[in-house]
Parts: C-alpha cells; structure tokens; sequence
C-alpha cells in the first residue's frame, strides 16, 4: 500500500510539472505570435487614407449592360476640426462611443461582453469597438471578425493614442468613416444627403448623419428603411439629452423638424429600383461588408431591353392618369412564368423626383389591397369543390351580415347607409344583373356573385390556394371576412405577379428570382440560379380559369369600348383587373403562357384617385402599351383546354336557376343555390333544412326583392 501511495504521488507531481510546462509552451507561442502581430502592423505616424475596396457591379440578364455600381470610389472632403459642428461630434460620440473622453483606446467591459456572446453563440460576430478601434480598423484592416484583427486593432488603437488627442483621434474618424452611398467624411455626407457644408448642419441633420455609420446602406435616406433610420435619429436625441449634451426641448424640437433631403446622386445607375432591390438582397445574403468591399459581380434576371419599355409605359401611363384620375404613381413587374426570373421592375414613376415620392418601390415594399384581383382563387377553389362554370348565382341586392337587427335581409339598397357599421352589402359598379353563370361573373368582375363563392369554398380553402400560388401576405385570417374577395387583405404586387405566373403554368409555381449567378472577386461561383418549382394543385382548375379570363367575348361587357386594348390579334392572353371601392388602387393583372405582367397605379401616399364615368382605366392602358411592345418577340402559345367537366343534373350548377320539382301540379320556384347545395357537400343531396344555413335568409330574400322589383 506505501508503494502504491508513493507511485501515485510521483504520477501526481510529474503530472503537474507536465501540465505547466505545456501552459507555459502554449504562453509563449501567444507572446510570440502577438509580439510578430505588432511587428508587421502598420505605423500610425503614416497616416494614410486606405485604399478604396472593390466595388460590387451588377448587370442585366446579358452580363454586359452595368445596372449599377456599388461602392466605386470615395467620396471624400476632409475638413478641420473647426469646422465640425459640437452637435455632430457630440451625436457621433453618443452614437458610438459615450465614454470616449474618459476612457483609453478600448473598452475592456465591451470586448469581455462581446467575447461572452461570441462563446455562447459559437461566433466571432460581436465588436464592443470604441471610436479609436474603428478609426484604426477603417483605416489599416480589413472588415474581417477574427481574433487575429481584433487584437491588431486594439494595438493600433492603443498607439493612436499614445500619438493623437482624443480631438484629433475625433476629427479623423470624423473625416474617414463611411456614410453610404460612396461618401466618406461628414463633409462628403452632408454635401451628399443635405446639399450643404458640414458646418451648416442643424442639431436634427447630426444626429441623422450620425446613426448612418453603423449600417450605411441599411439606413440610407435614400433606400428602403427611412422609418427605421428616423427611430434611430431619435434614439440618438434622447442620448444626447441623456448625457447632457442638450435640453429636453432641444431633443423634442429635432424629434419633429421634417427633414429634407437632397435628390438621390447614386452616379450612373439603371433600372433603380430594381437595383436596389438586388442591393438589399445581396447585404441581407452576404453582408454590408461584403458588398460594399467584396468586389461581387451579380447578373441578374433583368432584360434591360424590356425594362426600358417598362420604364416609358410606367412614365407616360402616370402621366396621363394624373390628368384624367389625380393618380401620380405606377408601378410594373414583368415575369417569365415558366422560370419564375423578373424580367422588368418598376417601383414607381420616375424613382428620382422625389415630390412624388419616386423613390418608393411600390412592387416590393407597398402592401396595397388588390380589389378584384384576388376574385379568381375564390373561383377556382370552387372548380376544385365541383362546381361548373355554368354555375349559376344571383347578383342581387344581398346583405351578408346575419342575424344583426341593424342589417335586415331587407335592407333598402337604394339607401347607401345603414343603422351598422358592421353590416355588409357590397355594389357593383353596373346595374345588378340577376341570375348569372360563374364564368360570366368573373370575367365581368361582378361583386356579389363572388362574394358568394368565397362564402361557398370557405376562406380557409381560399387562402390555402393564393399562398400556393405565391401570396406571401393575408396571413392573419381573423382580420378578415367575405370582403377579401373584393380586396379587404393587404398584397404586394410582385406576389400577385407570382401568383399569375402560377395561374399561366397551370399550377406550377416556379420561385420568384432576380438573380442568374454571383461571383466573387476571383472568380468564384457563390450563387447561380436554378429553377425551384412546386406542383400545388390539379392542372384542371387553373385551365379552368385562363378559359374564363382569356375569353374576349366573356369581358366584353366589362370593358366595352375599351376591349380593344385588352386584345392582341394571335395571341391568347388572360386579364384579370381590380379597383379598390374608395379608388386608391387600380390593377392590371395580365398574362399568356411565356410572360405575366402586373400593373398598379395610384399615388404613393395612398390618397385616391378620382373617378369619372363608371370606372378608373388607370392601370390598364399601362399594361397594354407595355405588353404591346414586347409580345412579337415570343411565338404565340394557347392556353391548354381544361376536360371536359359532367355537369350536375342539379339546378343551379347545371346553369338553370328555375326548378319545377317531379310531381302532379308542381309549381316551378326560383331559390338561391344555397336552397339546393350543401357548402360542405356541393354536389350531394339537397339540404334537408336550407335555413339552417345562416345565409340562406339573406340570400332567399336578396332575390325575393330582386324580383318583385
């Protein structure tokens, strides 16, 4: 046993004398690896502005034709610290760096918080930089979060204030760090975003200038995220005020002041929404840095060709619209349905006059209501429950809301108002028409019959199809009820041009893209496109509904004298319109076999438009002159036709609405489909209690009164 004792004891000892020469070893090789660090890094005392990065290029679908260059070369006026407003300096430290006056070239709390989060999320993503940190990294390293840099930074930052003040430290930060769109420097970013000198900006202007650095491109003034830019303006204030640099009613007053930006100068730039669109796209994939210094080279799915014709139809369409509707904007999305690649984007009229608020991308950023656009899923949903196109449905006066005593079945609709709010009894815009087939009331676009097939199919079943389709939105069910066939939901253009497209491949979504392929500076491949399809529903439906919609004889009545311009000689082509009940939007929702276009047109602030005669053409006109521009250069394809369908022996979807029951002296009767249809089993046996439905009063009564009148 004293044998064993003394054996474990020598093991012990070795063990630990083992241990501490290997902690040694690995101490030593860290001094020797920090020591040649420090050896190889640059001097301050050659303080130098760092050699612009390679800027990011994106092209059309050719790879020859530049759409825009992000990055290119700075932008720079360095200016004396003189003439540095005290609110700018005094915004950027509370942006940046609260302590910096009172604390050394790091800030040891930072880095172990940030070193905390990096372990726990197993990253290096975390900075804890305080203002010499980032003038040294701006100036001498790379964007890159590794160890390596890190501890190079904070050696520099310590030598930067072993040989500047902290002044001089503040006024070249102040003159080198990025503030988006190529402008380096306070003074080439209020030239660029305020068309005036640094030493002229107002407390509001520097504290925007301010919070730009920490993400320039996300929250340029001149992209897609203004509101959150103000939020961090603000937040910036209530800093200032917070260390006592301003008053309370200074903070409050800049709050409000409305800030006025210079027109965009983004240099040479096409197609810019779209542009800025694959921006957004790439820092979101790749990173700010990445983009603004990785050199990428992206070819995207633009047809630089079509987009100009585009851009004219989008331009002379809102022109004209502004004269006949007081509707300034327009916007256009064309798609190549078999594919899923954009082939033109317009975000609005004219991107840069910003009096219309031009900048906005109404395709990609607007969440508009779609009016009658949505009408075709509430149809073709009923198709896949068994319902023929010959199935007839009354449009009548109807009310909707049941078993309210402010909205009898009674109600008198030559009376706009109603004792409710809640009550719901939408019009058309044409005199009410009767019994009417589905296919018929569709492409007339005629309200209540569509109303009625939502109630029908169920709003479940609905909105399963239209995300299907590609509808990204209409996610929150309980916010809406029948009116979402007319446009009572939220879209955005680009989806419902997707959702088309679907329509034209006959149930076939293939993904949305922009891009065709993304390099790096070498060479090397990091995204190229390939086509992500899905199949979501029977091929027979969507025929079902291309018939319907490219039918020119089926909306003749809806556009009457202006059928011609929805009409192109040899080719089939489906359309499908929308206008919201109070006019802020207007939709051209139009498509073939090879390409699907979609038109908005209203006002970027969501005013509406005005209407004169019996409908707004605002959107229309745009899609055809853009469609009659580009459609010679495909061959003409026809849409397929659907089967054949066995038509229900029942009234109603055999498209006869009088039923005379078998039987000795029976009377013929006119009900509502609901007197013959059970809307959980269409085509099973007659309900044995229709009442028990609680529309069938509603609807029994719509067409009572219908025929008495």
């Amino acid at each position: 046993m004293i044998r064993k004792s003394k054996k474990r004891k020598r093991f012990f000892i070795s063990a630990l004398l083992s241990g501490s020469i290997i902690s040694l070893s690995f101490l030593s090789l860290g001094v020797i690896y920090t020591v040649v660090l420090i050896k190889n890094l640059p001097s301050p005392d050659q303080f130098e502005t760092h050699e612009a990065s390679q800027s990011t290029k994106i092209y059309d679908r050719t790879g020859k034709t530049l759409l825009y260059e992000i990055h290119g070369e700075e932008k720079r006026t360095v200016v004396p610290f003189s003439d540095i407003p005290e609110n700018l300096r005094r915004a950027t430290i509370s942006a940046e760096d609260a302590n910096f006056y009172t604390r050394p070239a790091f800030d040891w709390q930072g880095i172990l918080r940030a070193l905390w989060v990096d372990i726990k999320t197993l990253s290096f993503s975390q900075g804890g930089s305080t203002i010499t940190q980032q003038l040294a990294k701006n100036v001498f390293l790379s964007p890159e979060k590794t160890i390596t840099r890190k501890i190079k930074e904070l050696v520099l930052a310590i030598e930067l204030e072993s040989k500047y003040s902290k002044d001089e430290i503040l006024s070249l930060y102040l003159n080198q760090v990025p503030y988006g769109s190529n402008a380096y420097g306070v003074e080439a970013a209020s030239q660029t975003f305020f068309n005036k000198s640094a030493k002229d900006l107002d407390l509001a202007e520097s504290a925007l200038l301010a919070g730009l650095p920490k993400a320039p491109s996300y929250y340029s003034p001149w992209g897609s995220h203004t509101d959150d830019l103000t939020t961090r303006k603000d937040y910036i204030l209530d800093k200032m005020f917070e260390l006592g640099y301003i008053s309370k009613e200074q903070s409050d007053k800049s709050k409000k002041e409305k800030l006025v930006f210079a027109p965009p100068s983004l240099g040479i730039i096409k197609a810019p929404h779209f542009s800025l669109m694959v921006k957004d796209y790439l820092i979101n994939k790749y990173g700010e840095d990445e983009v603004l210094n990785g050199g990428l080279r992206v070819t995207t799915s633009l047809d630089w060709g079509m987009q100009q014709i585009a851009e004219k139809a989008v331009e002379s369409g809102a022109k004209r619209n502004e004269e006949l509707y007081d509707g300034k904007n327009a916007s256009l999305v064309a798609q190549d349905p078999k594919t899923g690649q954009i082939l033109a984007l317009v975000g609005s009229r004219n991107y840069f006059d910003t009096d219309i608020g031009g900048n906005f991308n109404v395709a990609i950023q607007g969440l508009r209501q779609p009016g009658s656009a949505l009408k075709p899923f509430a149809y073709m949903t009923a198709f896949q429950l068994g319902y023929p196109t010959q199935t007839i449905l009354f449009d009548v006066p109807t009310e909707f809301v049941s078993n309210d005593p402010n909205c009898p079945a009674t109600f008198d609709f030559n009376n706009q108002e109603s004792s409710s709010s809640e009550c719901f009894h939408p019009q058309d815009f044409e005199p009410f028409q009767g019994p009417v087939q589905m296919d018929q009331a569709l492409a007339q676009s005629i309200n209540i019959p569509a109303v009625k097939t939502l109630y029908l199919v169920g709003l479940k079943a609905f909105l399963n199809n239209a995300h299907g389709f590609g509808i990204t939105t209409l996610n929150d069910p309980w916010r809406y009820g029948l009116s979402l066939v007319l446009g009572g939901g939220e879209v955005k253009l680009v989806d419902l041009v997707n959702a088309f497209s679907t329509f034209a491949q006959e149930g076939v979504r293939h993904n949305q893209t922009s891009i065709l392929e993304i390099s790096d500076s070498k060479g090397n491949v990091l995204e190229t496109y390939h086509d992500d399809s899905t199949k979501v529903i029977d091929p027979q439906y969507p025929q079902m509904i291309n018939k319907i919609l490219s039918d020119k004889d089926l909306r003749s009545g809806l556009f009457q004298n202006s059928l011609g311009i929805t009409v192109f000689p040899g080719y089939d082509v489906a359309l499908k319109t929308g206008t919201t009940n109070d006019y802020r939007d207007a939709w051209a929702m139009g498509y073939t076999p090879f390409i699907t276009v979609g038109v908005w047109a209203g006002n970027n602030d969501n005013t509406p438009m005005i209407r004169k005669g019996t409908s707004i053409l605002a959107a229309v006109p745009i899609w055809s002159d853009f469609l009659k521009q580009v459609i010679n250069n495909y061959s003409p394809e026809s849409f397929s036709n659907p089967d054949t369908v066995n038509i229900s022996n029942k009234p109603m979807l055999n498209g006869q609405y009088i039923y005379t029951p078998v039987g000795i002296n029976q009377k013929s009767q006119v009900h509502s489909i609901l007197y013959y249809v059970d809307k959980n089993n269409p085509l099973g046996d007659f309900p044995q209690n229709p009442a028990d439905d609680s529309q069938f009063i509603n609807w029994e009564t719509g067409i009572l009164n219908w025929f008495l009148h």
